[in-house]
């Protein structure tokens, strides 16, 4: 299948790239095929509408650099997506990286979550104070050194 991509023009994908939002995503709610690409500059990925070539995200696991994250949900959250399972779960935040030099943030309260095996996805709003739409990723990095792994995705 070929994509319209913002960041690398016209390219090919496989279909196991292709990730459905049944629901959208905050703001975008009519478009619900993605493509998940990774970035040239690991550990980011591109989520890519395949719909129109204008709206991307740039992701990131907040596990890398935030050892004490945590999606504390029910797992009627995550049903609409066939997600009953943590190992299952890809877990994202929406990274802004803004033009002029203030620092890169990820979105920790809204974060994507990917069921693998099905490629469904979804944003939730995680109502944690812990987690706010701008965390600095490298000021964090910095405090949080050695990153951590997935805590419990459902409860």
């Amino acid at each position: 299948m070929k994509v319209v991509t913002k960041a690398y023009g016209t390219i090919d994908v496989s279909e196991k790239q292709k990730i459905l939002f049944p629901s959208g995503l905050f703001g975008f709610e009519s478009l619900k095929d993605y493509v998940m690409l990774d970035a040239e500059q690991q550990p980011f990925f591109w989520l890519q509408s395949a719909e129109s070539a204008a709206v991307a995200f740039i992701m990131i696991s907040p596990f890398l650099w935030r050892p004490d994250y945590e999606l504390n949900l029910v797992d009627e959250e995550l049903s609409d997506i066939g997600l009953s399972s943590p190992e299952a779960a890809l877990v994202f935040s929406i990274v802004t990286i803004p033009p002029d030099g203030e620092p890169m943030t990820a979105n920790l309260q809204g974060p994507i979550v990917i069921n693998r095996d099905t490629r469904l996805g979804k944003q939730l709003i995680l109502n944690d104070p812990r987690w706010k739409t701008k965390h600095d990723i490298m000021d964090e990095l910095s405090q949080n050194a050695g990153g951590g792994t997935a805590k419990k995705v459902l409860c």
